[in-house]
């Protein structure tokens, strides 16, 4: 009989299977559709050919196709014996159908919204505003809520929409290498998915298990050199799963959990792109910039410019975010002081990275200005217009 780790094992590989399939066939409609991010169209756009742009459309049809698939599976094609091993599991799936389809409808709202920006680049208020409609759909209508232990009414909605708007901004900010966001995003969905299968939260678990799979088939397509952008669609789906499955995932279960400090799980696991996206928010408004507006100051430039190549500057952001979830994990288990220790080792990491960005010595060989391929962000967003 199958157990719950080979479920997860093989969601992971149906959702992965369907990416490795869609990324190529979404790359060859962008370009029948001139759904293209054009170099040299708008002042940010510096890369060389014109490359197709539906990668977030991928990310979200082998997701959705892999959630459908398990749900089909369940109601038509499971062994009567499969059935039995797993029927608490699959009278679980029943309970959740409806916050899945308030998810699922989020999540495809969040990738519209994204596309009409790559194919009409919207203004900054519009942009926030359907933010903030999908945040508070999700908010108020699933179980999806954030309360860290605070009783007040009203006061876990108004946090979970906030997180869901800083994320949605972090991770499209942070979007701005070839393969950065992808992997990034990978790695933490994976983090979010043991943590999931730890506290026995199956369906949060199913639902990592899928994300993972389904972006790692595009971050193949995506890696230097891409040949295709996620797009601020894929940015704005990728933010919407992280800020969902970060919030659904129950980190403290009393009697079971050694210290409460195990909410700090998630902040751990997306540590590199939310010290990113404060860094560069603190560098913009030091030099009277809009927060909007895009520049090379990002943890990856920094890289960069210190003499790194494109691939390594990426390869070492996500082994900063390997490093950092991997120091979460034992907070599930530890005792407050295993749990203070971490913390600390997690906040010398963050200090001795901002050290390094901005007290090392940037190599000579290095451009000051990112080449053709890797433009900075533009106005209004931080895409992944490389």
């Amino acid at each position: 009989m199958p157990d719950r780790t080979q479920i997860y094992a093989a969601v992971f590989i149906v959702a992965l299977g369907f990416s490795l399939l869609l990324t190529p066939l979404f790359r060859i409609i962008a370009r029948k559709t001139s759904f293209l991010d054009i170099p040299r169209c708008e002042k940010h756009k510096l890369h060389e050919n014109a490359t197709p742009l539906l990668g977030g459309a991928a990310m979200f049809s082998a997701w959705i196709l892999t959630a459908l698939s398990g749900f089909l599976a369940v109601k038509f094609f499971l062994p009567e014996a499969v059935e039995r091993n797993l029927a608490s599991d699959i009278l679980g799936i029943h309970w959740v159908a409806g916050d899945f389809a308030v998810i699922g409808l989020c999540a495809f709202a969040s990738l519209v919204l994204g596309l009409i920006d790559d194919k009409r680049p919207l203004k900054a208020g519009t942009k926030f505003l359907g933010q903030l409609v999908i945040a508070a759909v999700t908010a108020l209508f699933s179980n999806t809520r954030i309360s860290l232990f605070v009783g007040i009414p009203g006061f876990s909605v108004i946090l979970t929409i906030f997180w869901f708007l800083f994320i949605f901004n972090s991770i499209n900010f942070f979007d701005n290498m070839d393969g950065l966001a992808a992997g990034t995003a990978t790695i933490a969905f994976t983090f979010f998915t043991a943590a999931a299968i730890w506290n026995g939260q199956y369906f949060v678990a199913s639902l990592g298990a899928s994300l993972a799979g389904s972006v790692l088939g595009f971050w193949f397509f995506n890696h230097a050199p891409a040949s295709i952008f996620m797009g601020d669609g894929g940015s704005h789906f990728l933010g919407y799963m992280l800020a969902l499955i970060s919030a659904k995932t129950t980190y403290y279960t009393p009697g079971v959990s050694a210290s409460r400090m195990n909410i700090l799980i998630p902040v751990f696991i997306l540590a590199v792109p939310i010290f990113d996206t404060i860094a560069v928010m603190i560098i913009r408004i030091m030099n009277g910039k809009p927060v909007y507006v895009g520049d090379h100051n990002h943890i990856s430039h920094r890289f960069y410019h210190m003499g790194m190549t494109r691939k390594r500057a990426v390869l070492l952001v996500h082994i900063l975010g390997l490093i950092s979830g991997l120091g979460a994990m034992p907070l599930l288990w530890g005792d407050r002081k295993s749990c203070l220790i971490l913390l600390f080792q997690g906040l010398a990491i963050l200090l001795l990275l901002t050290l390094l960005q901005h007290f090392g010595k940037t190599s000579p060989e290095a451009p000051q200005e990112l080449p053709a391929e890797n433009p900075p962000e533009g106005p209004v967003t931080d895409t992944d217009k490389q």
